[in-house]
């Protein structure tokens, strides 16, 4: 699993030289003085400036004086440096020289600090505070200033997540320039003039971005905090420890924050080459939910006599399972998109060498044949598209993908490439959503079920990248056209963890290191370079997937199954997933209890991603390796509880922790063999009905994932259906009413909202107020009936 290099077109550099406090530079054109600076080692103080945002001059702390050195390079007055580019044969004087541009950075502290409360004992930033820092490098040490500073009632809410401390404000604008030039959410503006200019959001607007938590982390001074974080603890008591996002296949870089073994806040990473230095709020703020009181802290084992699940010692819940799975005869194994690349390896190796069986199949969502057939032949191994390249790439195809929604990195990268005029991004969509809007895109409207077609009408040349989303899963021949298009190919899953399961072979027609089952040589290789006791060669008939493995625990074909993370309601059919559940003898690795260990014959508690170490693999296919934040007392890995199932089934596999996991899989390594063939799968169309479905779970809705955290989920956008006004009209249903669409298994009513949709087609979202899956049975292009509807959702 490693990411090659894009193949890029070197430019020429055009160097411009000057001189920076005597000392001769020679940097880029176009660079600013205040980096050119940095290159000869002087740090100018700043607080508008930011390397991502565009310079403003908003704060003037970074003056410096430019003397005019017979070349008309000079300027009479001191200039700001954030705002000032290089030019040949310029003399620039910074503090460090000029008592000039000294005197000016000190008059600039001074104004600032005239109406800035004295309240650092008690404000977040307090400890990590550039104005703090400035103040003593570059401030007096006492005042001239004697009346009455500036007040505000305070905290103000700019959301419910946000809050604003009016007061404390230096007028940088970096809060409203990240919000308007990265996130594209102009909520929050600079407002009224002069001594009362103050960061304010519109009347009934309050500051709802998925990307507003970034506004709090590049603030330089403690006027916008977390609402969640507030007075929660002092910066030089945290320990901080580097990790890796798990809400979205992005890999995101972050920082978490700790102290006394719990987790405080969660801050942006710096990895220009990922997520630069921004994250979601969901990144950010969503990290509660393994500490919820339904955390799982010992094995549990159903009681024979009771029917009761009952704590038991660790090896004694290992014994039970090894039993069970022995007398179960044949065992499927899911284990969900939500694990690390070595849990999924472990999976993987003890499907084959101890379970001696290829039913295994991460994929706890909706999916075809058709999926594992794309997944094996054209994403395993591959990494032709990286975010620069979306940056830079002349177009951009999203098809059964919405970005901002499911992978917000992705839509920054986007937007950031947009706004240079680089890239032009194409949606395959029902409609235009707020963040494609934001990216300017050309939508090619499409009823859902016809985006095979879409993709093969498209003039898609090797310049071009299409990027191609999990739910296209549902559309017959859209992955095969995505396959066939000669344009650069990402695909990108929802989960953290789906495509280190692909690279694992947590697939049924998939061996670890991307290896078909179907080849004797990848087999054999793979026997060799992991000696399981008593196993001279593994499965070789291909395996069932999800939904064949369920609906064979239900006719007795199979009698085992071994769970980790997978929740019911995201299945196909929720209801055939409980039946299985009730038949087999199921052992279940889980983090909190959840249906499917309500269920269960053996639950076994395993640690959640703060408690451990594993990689991550991005849908770049880029490995993010992250260490163990929290030292838990016996919080497990997956792949430490296999393989004690395994040694008491008498198969050991041959590795017991997350390093060794990856050490063996660095040794295994790519199978570099024939593979598998592309899908031929012939486009189906449209599902029939009068009406079509398309969905996808907003970023903020009601998953696990978001548990204990009230106030980020109170950001969420709202639940409404959305479908054309001739659709509507056609329902009998107005703008604004209540709308409920419905299948033979249920109904869900959301308010009505018009929109350019094309005729026939209604969108609602997947799990917001409601799981469509468990409710209706549907999903992405399914075929449901609109009526008008009561205020409240219906089950069947």
């Amino acid at each position: 699993m490693t990411l090659e290099a894009s193949q890029e077109t070197q430019v020429p550099v055009e160097l411009v030289t000057l001189t920076i406090d005597g000392v001769e530079v020679s940097v880029p054109k176009g660079t600013l003085v205040i980096r050119a600076a940095e290159l000869v080692g002087t740090e100018i103080p700043r607080f508008c400036d930011h390397p991502l945002l565009e310079p403003v001059g908003a704060c003037r702390q970074c003056l410096v004086q430019v003397p005019d050195a017979g070349n008309g390079r000079g300027f009479p007055k001191p200039q700001a440096s954030c705002t000032l580019e290089v030019a040949a044969g310029m003399v620039v004087e910074t503090q460090v020289t000029s008592a000039v541009a000294a005197k000016a950075q000190v008059g600039t502290m001074e104004l600032l600090l005239v109406n800035h409360p004295l309240d650092c004992p008690v404000c977040d930033k307090g400890g990590e505070c550039p104005l703090q820092n400035q103040a003593m490098s570059h401030g007096q040490g006492e005042t001239r200033f004697a009346e009455t500073k500036r007040t505000f009632p305070k905290p103000y809410p700019v959301s419910e997540q946000v809050l604003l401390d009016r007061e404390r404000c230096v007028l940088c604008a970096r809060c409203t320039r990240f919000s308007e030039q990265i996130a594209g959410d102009p909520f929050i503006a600079l407002v009224e003039r002069g001594a009362q200019q103050q960061v304010g959001i519109g009347p009934e607007t309050p500051f709802h971005s998925y990307f507003s938590g970034n506004t709090i982390q590049i603030c330089p001074v403690g006027a916008l905090t977390s609402a969640d974080y507030r007075f929660r603890a002092r910066p030089f008591d945290l320990v901080s420890t580097p990790s890796v996002a798990e809400h979205d296949s992005s890999g995101s870089a972050i920082r978490v924050d700790h102290r006394r073994g719990k987790v405080m806040r969660r801050l942006a990473g710096d990895d220009p080459e990922v997520n630069e230095e921004w994250i979601t709020d969901k990144d950010r703020f969503a990290f509660t939910w393994s500490e919820q009181p339904d955390r799982l802290r010992t094995p549990l084992v159903r009681d024979p006599e009771s029917g009761e699940l009952v704590p038991t010692s660790w090896l004694g819940a290992l014994a039970v399972a090894a039993r069970g799975l022995a007398a179960a005869g044949s065992v499927g194994v899911l284990p969900g998109g939500r694990l690390t690349a070595e849990d999924a390896f472990a999976y993987s190796v003890f499907a084959r060498a101890v379970l001696g069986t290829n039913d295994i199949d991460f994929r706890a969502r909706a999916h075809s044949y058709e999926e594992a057939a794309f997944l094996a032949s054209t994403v395993a191994l591959r990494s032709d598209v990286t975010f620069t390249d979306l940056e830079r790439a002349p177009r951009v195809v999203l098809a059964g993908l919405e970005p901002e929604d499911e992978a917000g990195m992705i839509f920054l990268r986007l937007r950031k490439g947009v706004r240079a005029g680089r890239t032009r991004v194409v949606t395959i969509a029902s409609h235009l959503t707020r963040g494609s809007r934001k990216l300017d895109a050309q939508l090619v409207a499409t009823r859902p079920g016809d985006e095979a077609r879409a993709i093969a009408d498209l003039d898609l040349g090797p310049a071009d990248i299409l990027l191609v989303g999990e739910r296209l899963a549902l559309v017959p021949g859209a992955l095969s056209a995505a396959a066939a298009s000669p344009a650069r190919l990402a695909w990108v899953p929802r989960r953290a963890g789906d495509r280190g399961a692909v690279e694992a072979g947590a697939l049924p027609t998939l061996l670890p290191g991307g290896r078909p089952v179907s080849s004797a040589a990848a087999r054999a290789d793979l026997v060799a370079a992991i000696p399981v006791p008593g196993v001279a060669a593994w499965p070789a008939e291909p395996g069932r997937g999800l939904e064949a493995i369920l609906e064979a625990v239900t006719v007795g074909e199979l009698g085992g199954l071994v769970v980790g993370g997978v929740e019911v309601d995201d299945l196909p059919d929720p209801e055939v997933a409980r039946d299985a559940l009730e038949k087999a003898f199921v052992v279940s690795l889980e983090v909190r209890a959840s249906d499917v260990t309500a269920l269960a014959d053996v639950v076994l508690p395993v640690a959640p991603p703060v408690e451990k170490s594993g990689t991550f693999v991005s849908w770049e296919g880029r490995p993010r390796r992250f260490g163990r934040v929290l030292d838990v007392a016996g919080s497990l890995t997956d792949v430490r509880v296999l393989a004690g199932i395994a040694e008491e089934m008498g198969r050991p596999l041959g590795f017991r922790s997350t390093d060794e996991a990856t050490a063996l899989m660095q040794q295994v390594g790519p199978w570099d063999g024939e593979r598998a063939p592309a899908p031929t799968v012939s486009p189906a169309g449209p599902a029939e009905g009068a009406v079509v479905l398309s969905t996808w779970r907003q970023l903020v809705d009601d998953g696990r994932g978001q548990d204990g955290q009230a106030l980020y989920r109170a950001t969420a956008r709202p639940a409404v259906i959305r479908a054309s006004a001739a659709t509507l009209a056609a329902a009998g249903i107005e703008d604004g009413a209540p709308a409920t669409i419905a299948t033979r298994a249920g109904s869900a009513t959301f308010p009505a909202v018009v929109d350019d949709l094309p005729d026939g087609v209604v969108w609602a979202p997947g799990n917001s107020g409601v799981n469509l899956r468990a409710a209706l049975s549907a999903d992405h292009a399914s075929a449901v009936t609109l009526k008008p509807g009561p205020s409240q959702v219906v089950q069947a």
